[in-house]
């Protein structure tokens, strides 16, 4: 129970720390615009939170968790006095309800064109959301069936200010759901999971209770790298190819999953920087020449860099795990199955503390440390604090 508590809070601490980093970026900006209510908050920090594509990511539903239940559980503690201990507990609440959807509806929402994180992030910022206002069983069911019914956002949008601002909008839809069966309005669960038009019939997806069948904070990763997870392993592989002595610029094939190529599915010359954390031969060049990839290595596309990820060729090979990568190049084979991040091979304390005194100072990386201090202090420590 202590380490899964303690990977709740490294995974509450390495949000904030990516929203803090990330408040500035366009999306999040326009966010902002909406208001500063609760609601309007939410989304912002939804966007903000998810924008670097920096977050913490559940492979088995290739689903960021803490992008939309960690807003609902902050801004909303922070509305009710709530404190950090309350909020982390509902985030874990939210956090787990989300993971189990995820896990259930992989790959196929992936497969039919659906934003994983979008669509079953309502599930655990309605539950979040539910835990802190006190809701029975009777209307957090009702909460999660109203959620339901807004689950919604498409694979479209990934490469541009969409994606982080449909992970807001989820986060804002759940919170909602949640306010208004504590209101009274009821849906039926079962007619909102399993109906003839339910989310199972529309999403060719499935509902799955928290738990099943482990919990998801055992299987999270907390990424090392600013870009689609499904880029990692090709990162990493890059990188011990420099190593090892390989020319930058070289010819390589790059061997990835499928659902690698439906997640970053961008080519060698992406247009922008967003689209860049979606392009496994950019970020593989990338690496080739530079190491791996910093926050400010996407601020734009490199020219040069694009002409060398045109020399990058990446196949897609059904044979091999979902986040393994594996690299020929003159004559070297090397291959990585799981990422630096990913719960094989976590990033230690030290290494976590350094990521967020890197996005978002000293003091945040201790923010945790006493679980009485308010829930709203974390975010105007984060300098989140909009209303």
């Amino acid at each position: 129970m202590k380490a899964a508590r303690e990977g709740y809070a490294a995974a509450l601490l390495d949000w904030l720390a990516c929203a803090a980093a990330g408040r500035h970026e366009p999306a999040a900006r326009a966010a902002r615009e909406l208001g500063h209510g609760t609601h309007e908050s939410i989304v912002a920090l939804g966007a903000a939170g998810h924008v670097l594509d920096f977050d913490d990511t559940f492979l088995p539903g290739l689903s960021h968790l803490s992008a939309p239940t960690a807003p609902v559980a902050l801004a909303l503690g922070a509305e009710l006095g709530a404190s950090a201990g309350e909020a982390l507990d509902a985030f874990a609440a939210g956090f787990e309800a989300m993971g189990a959807v995820a896990r259930a509806s992989h790959p196929a929402l992936y497969l039919g064109g659906w934003h994983p994180t979008a669509v079953c992030g309502v599930v655990g910022s309605a539950t979040a959301a539910a835990r802190l206002l006190g809701l029975d069983d009777d209307r957090e069911q009702a909460a999660l069936a109203i959620a339901l019914l807004r689950a919604s956002g498409l694979r479209a949008a990934f490469g541009s200010d969409g994606k982080a601002l449909q992970v807001g909008l989820s986060a804002g839809a759940g919170y909602l759901a949640a306010r208004l069966a504590a209101a009274g309005a009821s849906v039926p669960l079962d007619e909102a999971v399993g109906g003839s038009a339910g989310f199972e019939a529309a999403f060719a997806a499935r509902f799955a209770w928290a738990g099943e069948p482990q919990p998801a904070i055992a299987e999270n990763w907390i990424k090392a790298w600013p870009c689609c997870l499904q880029t990692h392993s090709s990162i990493e592989v890059a990188a011990r190819a420099r190593a090892d002595g390989l020319a930058a610029g070289s010819a390589a094939e790059v061997r990835v999953h499928p659902i690698s190529l439906e997640a970053a599915r961008y080519g060698p010359r992406p247009a922008d920087g967003l689209q860049a954390k979606f392009s496994i031969p950019y970020c593989t060049a990338f690496t080739m020449l530079h190491g791996p990839p910093g926050v400010d290595s996407f601020r734009a596309v490199d020219a040069e860099l694009a002409a060398a990820a045109e020399r990058v060729h990446v196949v897609a090979d059904d044979s091999l795990l979902e986040s393994e990568a594996v690299l020929r190049a003159e004559g070297r084979e090397l291959r990585v199955e799981a990422a630096l991040g990913s719960p094989r091979r976590p990033m230690d304390a030290e290494r976590r503390a350094a990521k967020i005194r890197e996005l978002a100072g000293e003091r945040l990386a201790v923010a945790l440390d006493d679980p009485d201090r308010p829930a709203g202090s974390l975010l105007e420590e984060a300098g989140l604090a909009w209303r």
